[in-house]
């Protein structure tokens, strides 16, 4: 009887420990255990500081990059998706861990990846910690992976950001998404399935999601934020509405900004009403910042120094829901 082995299983432990090797050069951390980050400087000027922590992935994204051959853009989505959420809280994010699995080790396509996950923690000013890379045939057929990221933050808690300010009477102001981010793909590869074969298409679709961390870092350095919601899926509806308190409402004009073309396309391809775009994309706006009226004139500016910004709504009384003006029936 022959002698079987992992690698004739499909598992080549060689290659991925010579490319492990080939990172800790860079990466010096890497390739232990367990990741260390020390905390001492951080936490001396909090009384109460309290860790955060998220975790997310890129979904069908991945299909589209693994189509497009290009892999450069999807570990910025990952990291995005993660410090986006954790700076909901107000919390300034400290490190980052991610999970590739693939059907088949591949370094180029490894080294992509990890290329926009630095990248993606430098936007962030975070630290790429650690994280694991798994060959998994039999699960994922060779050229096909999956990528997740684990995030943590810290917050003072005299500085949380909970939505426990918001009141009738305020603004919203919305950050401009990059595009469609990392959210509404299986409906988006449904209308568009040129994507497959039309580069313009593809890189439409491949835009990496916007990282806020530094400009709302900048707002909460200027002036109080009340509430913030990432909008990912389930639209501006389904995530500001998590901002609110069970007595504030929001209404929104989808008038105050320009959405990107490629929810034009979408809508109008797939022929989706207005109502089930705004459920499933961000259409155009990737994060929210409720604030005193007095003092989005001076947030402005300087979000703006970061991403297109502008005020999109008001918060009215109510209970907890979110109106869309001109799109609500």
């Amino acid at each position: 009887m022959s002698s079987s082995s992992y690698e004739s299983a499909g598992v080549n432990i060689a290659a991925c420990d010579a490319w492990l090797d080939s990172l800790k050069r860079d990466l010096p951390g890497i390739g232990g255990f367990a990741g260390l980050f020390p905390l001492g400087n951080i936490i001396g000027g909090m009384k109460e500081p309290c860790l955060v922590s998220g975790a997310d992935g890129v979904g069908t994204k991945v299909l589209v990059a693994r189509a497009a051959g290009d892999l450069s853009t999807i570990g910025i989505d990952c990291v995005a998706m993660v410090v986006n959420d954790l700076i909901c809280c107000g919390a300034t994010p400290l490190f980052f861990l991610d999970y590739l699995a693939l059907g088949k080790f591949e370094s180029g396509d490894a080294d992509a990846i990890l290329r926009g996950l630095r990248h993606g923690c430098d936007l962030a000013g975070c630290t790429l910690l650690g994280g694991e890379t798994a060959e998994l045939p039999g699960l994922f057929p060779a050229g096909d992976f999956d990528v997740a990221g684990f995030g943590v933050g810290i917050v003072d808690r005299a500085a949380l950001v909970d939505g426990s300010r918001v009141r009738e009477g305020q603004v919203v102001i919305g950050l401009s998404s990059s595009g469609i981010h990392s959210n509404g793909l299986s409906l988006a590869r449904k209308v568009l399935p040129e994507y497959e074969s039309d580069e313009d298409v593809a890189r439409d679709l491949l835009t990496p999601t916007s990282i806020y961390v530094r400009a709302i870092q900048r707002a909460l350095q200027a002036a109080p934020i009340c509430g913030i919601a990432h909008i990912t899926g389930g639209g501006l509806p389904g995530n500001l509405a998590r901002a609110l308190p069970e007595n504030v409402d929001v209404l929104l004009d989808p008038e105050q900004w320009k959405r990107p073309e490629v929810f034009d396309r979408i809508e109008q391809r797939g022929g989706i009403d207005a109502p089930e775009m705004f459920k499933t994309f961000n259409m155009g706006i990737g994060m929210c910042l409720i604030v005193e009226a007095d003092d989005a004139e001076r947030l402005l500016p300087i979000l703006q120094e970061e991403a297109p910004a502008q005020v999109i709504g008001i918060t009215l009384a109510g209970t907890g829901r979110v109106h869309l003006k001109g799109v609500d029936g």
